[in-house]
């Protein structure tokens, strides 16, 4: 298993290029199995997590062909086949095959998905999405099983909360349904809309992405099409984070300031600085940092995929913070993993207190989800001395070359394998 090996005291200082969107790729992969007619999509990022939704794909007869610049899926082919938990274990973003595979084939059985251990997450938005459209859904033997040998009809979902992956699976199965349909408190985050950018390209009426009420027009004619995946505006976070935490300063070729203005306005009352340049955004540090309460909110709010980021910067800033998580729960397990570095840090229920300014302290370190193993490698570049960060495969599913990324901008970290 792969380790990383990470001396800090160095100053970052540099450009990183900010790869496609993980959390965007995804569901577009998925809907390539709502059309006959090939999909391509370019800027996905080179992460493990898209190759495994790509592999699930591909175990439902889509034909993938790659090349240097972008990824071309044919699913004329496919068929709707059980979507094991051997194939979905590794990431819950699996589910998201299920409203386009009973769209397009009238039955879908996927088992429950696995991933990152950061609460219960639970899919039965999906499921009453899928249900008002006309379906027979529920659970069964560990998977969920649908059928609509009809078709899926048009409806008014009103979803409970604002959820990202229930608003992409109704707005897919809903291009296939008939008629329009209306969706009511719909997420709003950037890759929603460049959800509805995709399906647009591929032949799909989609008004409203971006906002609370999302309406989809059924009966899709479907084309052969070509999408560009938006930036990673977490990884984009992720590195302005890195650059204040170095008191360093790092250009972010591509990343959109429209899509971090929360994280942006807490930066920056934080004591950084960040600007627009011709690439991207310029983020850089030259005074102490201040410590600053958040609390992680639905997009435009500060999102919760940067909490954990964001708590080991605030372990850097003398005085007291307080970090407040609404989204998940159970998303504080990398607070003993930044203690051992030497983090001072009080959990209270869904609130963490951290009282920073004192100096981190290499150590031992273990990763145990996506975000916080980078928090580990966010700290570890501040520590004094040597850290490891043990089970980095976490990293692998959402950033693209970190080390080397890393690296190029003049931290001390390297990846080794014993």
């Amino acid at each position: 298993m792969d380790r990383l090996r990470i001396v800090g005291g160095q100053r970052l200082q540099g450009a990183v290029a900010i790869s496609g969107a993980k959390n965007a790729a995804l569901p577009q992969i998925a809907a390539s199995l709502l059309s006959p007619s090939p999909l391509e999509l370019t800027n996905l990022p080179a992460v493990s997590d898209v190759d495994n939704m790509l592999n699930v794909i591909a175990q439902h007869g889509a034909q993938i062909s790659r090349s240097a610049q972008a990824v071309t899926i044919d699913t004329s082919a496919a068929a709707s086949r059980e979507t094991t938990y051997d194939t979905v274990r590794k990431m819950r973003a699996t589910v998201l095959v299920l409203g386009p595979l009973l769209a397009r084939f009238g039955q879908a059985q996927v088992s429950l998905p696995g991933g990152c251990a950061i609460g219960a997450r639970p899919v039965d938005m999906h499921i009453k999405a899928l249900a008002q459209l006309g379906a027979d859904i529920g659970i069964k033997g560990g998977s969920i099983v649908a059928n609509a040998p009809d078709g899926l009809t048009g409806a008014r979902i009103v979803l409970g909360s604002p959820s990202v992956g229930a608003t992409e699976t109704a707005m897919m199965a809903a291009t296939a349904a008939k008629g329009e349909t209306e969706i009511v408190n719909a997420a709003r985050e950037p890759e929603v809309a460049d959800l509805a950018a995709c399906l647009g390209a591929m032949g799909a009426t989609i008004e409203g992405a971006g906002t609370h009420r999302i309406l989809v027009q059924g009966d899709t004619r479907w084309r052969a099409a070509s999408h560009h995946t938006i930036p990673d505006r977490i990884e984009a976070g992720t590195y302005a984070i890195a650059a204040a935490i170095t008191g360093g300063q790092l250009e972010l070729t591509h990343a959109r300031l429209e899509h971090l203005a929360s994280v942006v306005q807490i930066l920056e009352a934080t004591g950084v600085s960040v600007w627009p340049g011709d690439r991207g955004l310029i983020v850089s540090r030259d005074g102490p940092l201040r410590s600053v309460d958040v609390t992680t909110e639905p997009y435009p709010g500060f999102p919760t995929d940067l909490q954990a980021q964001f708590m080991a910067l605030m372990c850097c800033a003398p005085g007291a913070s307080l970090l407040r998580e609404t989204v998940f729960e159970n998303r504080f397990m990398h607070v003993p993993e930044l203690m051992r570095l030497g983090a001072n840090i009080t959990l209270q229920g869904t609130s963490a207190l951290v009282r920073g300014g004192n100096p981190l302290r290499g150590a031992q370190v273990m990763a145990t989800d996506l975000r916080a193993s980078v928090s580990l490698v966010l700290a570890a570049l501040v520590a004094e001395g040597e850290s490891v960060v043990n089970r980095v495969y976490h990293l692998d599913r959402g950033y693209e070359s970190l080390d080397r990324k890393l690296r190029m901008c003049g931290a001390t970290i390297e990846r080794f394998r014993e």
